[in-house]
């Protein structure tokens, strides 16, 4: 029973519980919106509830488009711990775009200038290599800010946004370059975009999942993420270099107390998230199917960066949640973008991810409002308590000392008044 107890107090399950009502709640939200504007012409409540709660399972070629809503939350699993693992040092990494892009142009750099083509064990070697200098950039690149945070004091907010757009320049400028002009994809009439990494063979292994799933995107990048984020979970809670980044984020004055290198914590958090969110872009754009529109680059951000935030935010920055979180949002993106089969605008599925996270926002509000009513009545119960035993205030209790014939070593015993016999009187 005290197990029990103890498990539904603990703040993880609270955090869970306050995640899940925030789903239903806004689920409830979009069908209520589904109905109220299904007065337009040509609108289908029925269709829209089906393709908002079955998503690829709807479709005819139901197991393709899972395989390839898998394949697209990877790049926003890497975006979210890129963002969970900044927070909970006390930092809030806006920056991952840039970090993306910064990982994406430089393992694109390595895969697409070496050609691999019919060489098997040479390509795994160079997907590696691209994959581990793009990590290096991206937390080189997470880097910047997070020194600047920790010596100058300027807001990470602030730098990375500006990191973010010199990242999305940088990006486009390599490319322009004539010596590289052996990269871009001039067939079929296409203009501004990369060749794909099927080119020279160094695409990211699919192990047959694409088979197994119809022809979709999916590959193992599925599974290095889901590695990543045990790793973090362990990193974040069973290391003392995890404990002592979650003691900077609850309050770095007391960390800084208790002897903990804040500026050493704050580098390492911005490298590690630097370096999280570049591999989502190395997964994302190594897989043969993908390409990249470089010369465009440079106007706008990928998304991969942003919607990481509220996946991250959903699950309360825990490595093992986000990987859920960033399914049902990229689930729940998807089924938003088929909307338009029923007639809806397809962004109301955006509306009912913005109600869940506020309403996520709201609940861990009330949830920490909650804990702080308990453990305030908890501290007022031990002062009374303390009162009383101070006071006297507890069932009297007297001292009956023990007479000299029984020793040096007798210890007065208590006793109650009414266990006291006439005669002591």
């Amino acid at each position: 029973m005290n197990k029990a107890k103890s498990f539904f107090a603990n703040h993880n399950f609270s955090s869970i519980l306050a995640s899940l009502a925030s789903i239903v709640v806004g689920l409830i939200l979009g069908v209520i919106l589904l109905a109220v504007t299904s007065f337009a012409p040509n609108t289908d409540l029925g269709e829209g509830i089906k393709i908002l709660f079955l998503g690829p399972f709807a479709q005819t070629s139901w197991l393709q488009a899972l395989g390839n809503r898998i394949f697209y939350a990877v790049p926003l699993i890497f975006t979210g711990l890129s963002v969970g693992i900044a927070y909970k040092t006390g930092l809030f990494n806006i920056g991952a775009p840039g970090q993306f892009l910064v990982g994406t142009r430089v393992s694109l750099l390595v895969a697409l200038n070496i050609n691999s083509i019919g060489k098997p064990v040479q390509a795994v070697f160079v997907w590696l290599l691209a994959l581990v200098l793009g990590r290096l950039a991206g937390a080189l690149w997470g880097l910047i800010p997070g020194a600047l945070k920790a010596f100058l004091g300027i807001n990470e907010v602030i730098i990375c946004i500006r990191t973010n757009w010199i990242a999305a320049n940088r990006f486009t400028w390599i490319f322009e370059l004539k010596s590289l002009d052996h990269l871009k994809n001039t067939l079929s009439g296409k203009s501004g975009y990369l060749i794909q990494t099927s080119v020279t063979g160094n695409s990211t292994p699919t192990w047959n999942l694409n088979v197994l799933t119809k022809g979709s995107s999916l590959d193992c990048s599925i599974f290095i993420a889901i590695l990543f984020a045990i790793l973090l979970w362990l990193l974040r809670n069973k290391t003392t270099i995890g404990y002592s980044r979650r003691a900077c984020g609850l309050n770095k004055f007391s960390a800084r107390y208790s002897g903990r290198k804040e500026k050493g914590n704050i580098r390492l958090a911005m490298a590690l998230a630097g370096s999280l969110a570049a591999i989502g872009g190395c997964l994302y754009y190594l897989n043969p199917n993908i390409e990249i529109k470089w010369d465009s680059a440079y106007a706008s951000l990928p998304s991969y960066g942003f919607d990481g935030i509220p996946a991250a935010l959903l699950a309360n920055c825990n490595p093992i949640g986000i990987i859920f979180a960033s399914l049902f949002r990229r689930y729940l993106s998807s089924s938003g973008s088929s909307l338009a089969l029923a007639h809806y605008n397809q962004y109301y599925a955006d509306r009912i991810i913005a109600a869940i996270i506020y309403r996520s926002g709201f609940s861990r509000f009330f949830v920490e409002l909650y804990n702080r009513y308990r453990q305030k009545n908890h501290n007022r119960n031990s002062k009374i308590l303390m009162g009383y035993l101070t006071e006297g205030l507890l069932p009297n209790l007297t001292l009956v000392a023990k007479t000299p014939a029984e020793g040096p070593s007798a210890v007065p015993t208590p006793v109650t008044q009414g266990d006291k016999k006439e005669g002591d009187k």
